[in-house]
C-alpha cells in the first residue's frame, strides 16, 4: 500500500502505538521535537540500493511477503537483539502493521516504515536509560541474594509486560555495577560513573539524526540478502576507505556497530592492535580514554563515526580502550587495553619465518598474517613492490638453504586479502594446476590457477589454521588439502566464501566523477569454490588434525550469521592429486598426534583449561552475586593470563604449544615419507 495512505498510517502509528500497548501516559523521556523522516537523498539512495540488490546480488531474492518478514525480523533484532527495549505486545503490534508491507516500500525505494519503527525505538530506549539512571541514583543493591541475568537473549521471548521489562533493566544495571566493582571501584564512584554514562546515552538519543534511522534500516535490508552486503553513507565510506588504504594513524582495527556496541571487525596486520596481540575480532569496545590517565568515556550506543573519531588519533599518542573480550562470551570484568597509535607498518604485515627443532629435525615456520599486494607499484612495474608470494618465495629459498626437514605454513588469524596472492602462494607448493573456482551471480564460472610448473618446495608440509582464518586463507588451505599436498591442522576455518564489490550510488545532483554523495553499497556478487567442487562458504575448511584454539567458535564464523549464503557444490576442476596426503596418511598422523599429546602434560593442561573456559561460555546466565561474579571473572583471567592471551603475559605460551604440536606432526609426516 504505497503512497500517502501508507505514510499517514506510519505517522499515526509512530504517535499512537505507545498508548495502544500500555506505555506510560507521562511525557516521552526523549524529546523528539519532530519525528525523524527520510531525506530526499536517502529516498534516492533507496531506489539505487533496491536496483543493485535485485539485479546484481549473488542471491536471487523475490521481493514478496517473505522478504518483508525477513527484513522486519532482522530490523527488530538490530534494534533490540537483546530483547530489552520492547515488550511482546509491542513487537506483535509492529509485526501486524509492517510484517507484510516492507517489500512494497522496498520496491518503491522508500523507508518510511523503517523510520516510524525507529522513532518508536528511540522513545523506548529513552525510557530505559532514564529508568536505569534513576535506579542508579537511588537504589542500594543487595548482591548477596540469588539473581541471574541471561547474557545471550537472542532466542529469549520479549518480556510479557512492563514489570518484566523493568526487572530486566534492573538486572542489567546490577551487572554493570558488578563489573565496575570488580575493578576495585567503591560505591560512590560506581554510582557517579553509571549516572554519567547513562546521562551521556540519553543525550545521544536526543541527538538522533535521519542517517541513524536510515543506516539501521538499510542494514536490515541489505543483510537480509547476506551478512557481507552493506550500505555506507558518504561519511561512513570515507572511514571505510581510510581502513582499506591502511594509512590511518590509529590502532589498526576496522570497527562496526552491532546493537549498542562498537565491535572489532578486523585487526589489521602491521598495526598497533595486531602487534599487541590483545585486541581480537569480535571484541566489544565500550569505552575510550585519551592518554594514560584521562577518564574513560563510555561509548555504548554511539554512532560508529563518532566512536572512530574518538579512537583515531596522532601517531605516538596513547589511547585506552575498555573492552569486553569475545573469548569471554560477555563474561568476566571488562579489560582496559592501552595502545600507542601508529601507522600501519608493512614490515609487521609481511610474511616471516622461524626455525624450531623437534627430535633433531629442523622445521621451518612461515607466518602469513594477510595476503598483501601493492597494486599501485605492481601496475607501475616497480621492481621491488610488496607481495606475499614474493616474500614467501624468498623465505622458502632461505629455509631450503638451511636444510629444513619440513614446513608449517601458519595462516592463523589471517582474514584474507589479495586473491591473486593466495593463488600465487599456493603455486609455490604445487605443480601447475587450478587453485580456486569463482562463480558469479550470472552463473559463469572462472578458474584461477598456477601456471608455473615449478614447485619451489616439495617437502613435508602442514597448514595451521584457526577460526579467524578466512577468505583467501581458506582458498590456500582448501587447495593444499584437495591436492593432498599437505596436512591441515587446527580448527574449522571461518567459512567466508563470498566475493564483494564496492558500487558507487550515482548522485545526479553531483557532477564530480566517482563521487559517493549518496554513499556506496558493498555487494556480494560471486562465490568461491574449491577445485574439488565444494564451496568454502559457510562450512569453511575442516582440518585433518584438530587442535583447538581459545577462540569462542560459537560466536565467530560464517555459520553464526543467520543470512549467510549456504554451502553448495559445482563441478570439480581438472587437477591431479599429488598423493602425498592420503586418508591412510591422515589417520596415521592423527594416531601419532593422539599418542604424543596424551603424554604432553602442558598440552593436556591447556585442554583442561579450555574445557573450563568453554563450560563458562556455555552458561546462559551469569549470577549477580559478589562471590560468584568475582570467582568466575578470576577463573577466566587466570586461564587467559596462563596461556598468553592476557596483556600481562610476557610470552604467548599457547602459541608455543600449538606450534610445537604442529611441527611434531610435520616430523611424523617426514618420517612416514622416508
Amino acid at each position: 500500500m504505497p503512497g500517502k495512505s501508507l505514510l499517514c498510517i506510519i505517522l499515526a502509528f509512530a504517535t499512537l502505538i505507545p498508548a495502544a500497548v500500555g506505555a506510560p501516559s507521562k511525557s516521552a523521556p526523549v524529546r523528539i521535537v519532530k519525528p525523524l523522516a527520510p531525506t530526499v537523498a536517502q529516498e534516492e539512495a533507496g531506489v539505487h540500493i533496491r536496483e543493485f540488490l535485485l539485479d546484481r546480488h549473488y542471491r536471487k531474492v523475490s521481493p514478496n511477503d517473505s522478504l518483508s518478514v525477513e527484513i522486519f525480523n532482522r530490523y527488530i533484532d538490530i534494534l533490540d537483539g537483546r530483547r530489552s527495549y520492547f515488550i511482546a505486545g509491542e513487537v506483535d503490534s509492529l509485526r501486524q502493521l509492517y510484517g507484510n508491507r516492507l517489500d512494497d516500500e522496498f520496491l518503491a525505494g522508500k523507508a518510511d516504515a523503517g523510520f516510524a519503527i525507529y522513532n518508536f525505538f528511540v522513545r523506548r530506549a529513552g525510557e530505559k536509560v532514564l529508568f536505569m539512571k534513576n535506579t542508579a541514583n537511588t537504589v542500594k543493591f543487595n548482591f548477596t541474594v540469588p539473581d541471574t541475568l541471561d547474557l545471550d537473549r537472542k532466542t529469549d521471548p520479549w518480556p510479557g509486560d512492563r514489570k518484566q521489562l523493568t526487572d530486566l533493566w534492573t538486572k542489567e544495571l546490577k551487572y554493570q555495577w558488578l563489573d565496575l566493582k570488580s575493578s576495585g571501584k567503591r560505591e560512590r564512584s560506581i554510582r557517579a560513573e553509571l549516572v554519567k554514562n547513562l546521562t551521556g546515552r540519553h543525550n545521544l538519543l536526543n541527538r538522533q539524526k535521519p542517517e541513524d534511522a536510515f543506516h539501521a534500516y538499510m542494514t536490515a535490508v541489505t543483510t537480509s540478502f547476506d551478512p557481507h552486503t552493506s550500505y555506507f553513507s558518504h561519511d561512513e565510506f570515507e572511514n571505510f576507505q581510510i581502513g582499506l588504504s591502511r594509512s590511518l594513524e590509529g590502532i589498526g582495527a576496522r570497527l562496526q556497530s552491532e546493537n549498542d556496541y562498537i565491535v572489532v571487525n578486523e585487526v589489521i596486520p602491521g598495526g598497533p592492535a595486531f602487534k599487541s596481540r590483545i585486541l581480537k575480532k569480535g571484541d566489544k569496545i565500550i569505552g575510550v580514554g585519551q592518554g594514560k590517565t584521562s577518564e574513560i568515556i563510555d561509548i555504548t550506543g554511539w554512532r560508529i563515526n563518532d566512536a572512530v573519531g574518538l579512537i583515531r588519533g596522532k601517531k605516538g599518542s596513547i589511547v585506552r580502550l575498555k573492552v569486553l573480550p569475545s573469548s569471554q562470551a560477555g563474561r568476566g570484568a571488562a579489560k582496559i587495553i592501552q595502545l600507542v597509535r601508529d601507522k600501519i607498518n608493512l614490515e609487521e604485515e609481511a610474511a616471516s619465518k622461524e626455525v624450531i627443532r623437534i627430535n633433531g629435525r629442523k622445521i621451518g615456520i612461515i607466518a602469513i598474517p594477510s595476503f598483501y599486494l601493492d597494486f599501485t607499484a605492481q601496475k607501475n612495474k616497480e621492481g621491488n613492490f610488496n607481495s606475499t608470494s614474493r616474500d614467501v618465495l624468498r623465505i622458502l629459498g632461505e629455509l631450503n638453504a638451511e636444510g629444513v626437514d619440513g614446513i608449517v605454513l601458519d595462516l592463523r588469524d589471517n582474514g584474507g586479502g589479495s586473491l591473486e596472492e593466495a593463488v600465487n602462494v599456493t603455486g609455490l607448493f604445487i605443480p601447475q594446476g587450478p587453485v580456486v573456482q569463482i562463480s558469479s551471480s550470472s552463473g559463469r564460472t572462472v578458474v584461477l590457477g598456477d601456471k608455473d610448473v615449478r614447485v619451489l618446495y616439495g617437502g613435508p608440509l602442514a597448514v595451521l589454521v584457526n577460526r579467524y582464518s578466512a577468505s583467501a586463507s581458506e582458498i590456500v588451505a582448501a587447495a593444499i588439502q584437495d591436492y593432498g599436498r599437505g596436512v591441515i591442522i587446527g580448527e574449522r576455518t571461518f567459512g567466508k566464501g563470498t566475493v564483494q564489490s564496492l558500487v558507487n550510488l550515482p548522485d545526479p545532483s553531483v557532477s564530480t566523477s566517482g563521487s559517493s554523495g549518496l554513499g556506496e553499497i558493498k555487494l556480494t556478487m560471486a562465490k568461491f569454490y574449491r577445485i574439488s567442487g565444494g564451496s568454502t562458504q559457510h562450512k569453511g575448511v575442516e582440518p585433518d588434525i584438530f587442535m583447538p584454539s581459545m577462540i569462542d567458535t560459537a560466536t565467530i564464523g560464517e555459520d553464526t550469521y543467520t543470512s549467510s549464503l549456504p554451502w553448495t557444490t559445482i563441478s570439480p576442476s581438472m587437477y591431479q592429486i599429488t598423493g602425498e596426503i592420503t586418508p591412510e596418511t591422515v589417520e596415521f598422523l592423527r594416531q601419532k598426534e593422539r599418542d604424543r599429546s596424551s603424554g604432553n602434560l602442558q598440552y593436556q593442561d591447556y585442554l583442561r583449561d579450555l574445557a573450563t573456559l568453554d563450560r563458562i561460555r556455555k552458561k546462559k546466565g551469569i549470577v549477580l552475586q559478589d562471590a560468584a561474579f568475582k570467582s568466575e571473572a578470576e577463573e577466566i583471567k587466570k586461564i587467559e593470563k596462563k596461556w598468553g592471551t592476557d596483556r600481562e603475559a610476557p610470552k604467548s605460551s599457547l602459541n608455543d604449544v600449538l606450534l610445537t604440536e604442529s611441527a611434531s606432526v610435520v616430523v611424523d609426516l617426514e618420517e612416514r615419507a622416508r
